[in-house]
């Protein structure tokens, strides 16, 4: 009696996890190899699995089954698509922008710090990697959104 209850409850929570991944496929996370895939896509435009591994510097190139494999996760995550057929390959695009990946990156990471850019920032500051001309380009853009804000 309780395995049938458990069974129910495991499909009823595994139906659950998979309504809210299908309409959450825009905000897949991205592992750090996917992401290296995406980079080839996002200058490329568009790559066939051959084209992607060559990408790869050749003492650290991945098995081409690798590639396939990550790119049709990529493909169930939404995050490429294939666009045509070639002989008897395809090739795939980016459906998600740089820009749009990066910026979920860094929410993610904000919200790491409970939303808070200031330990971020200290970091940044402190281990060089945010200059002078970093800090003024923020400036200008706080000054720009600023004035957007008060236009509406």
């Amino acid at each position: 009696m309780f395995a049938d209850r458990s069974l129910t409850i495991y499909y009823a929570c595994s139906s659950i996890a998979y309504l809210n991944s299908k309409r959450d496929m825009g905000k897949a996370k991205l592992t750090k190899f996917e992401l290296e895939i995406m980079g080839t896509l996002w200058s490329r435009g568009t790559a066939s699995i051959r084209e992607i591994q060559e990408a790869f510097p050749e003492k650290k190139r991945p098995a081409y089954t690798t590639i396939q494999t990550t790119v049709y996760r990529l493909e169930a995550k939404q995050a490429v698509r294939r666009v045509r057929k070639v002989g008897n390959f395809h090739l795939f695009e980016a459906t998600v922008s740089r820009d749009a990946v990066q910026r979920s990156l860094v929410d993610e990471l904000l919200a790491f710090f409970g939303g808070s850019t200031q330990p971020m920032m200290a970091h940044l500051i402190e281990t060089g990697k945010l200059s002078l001309d970093d800090l003024k380009e923020a400036e200008k853009t706080l000054r720009r959104l600023s004035k957007e804000e008060k236009s509406r």
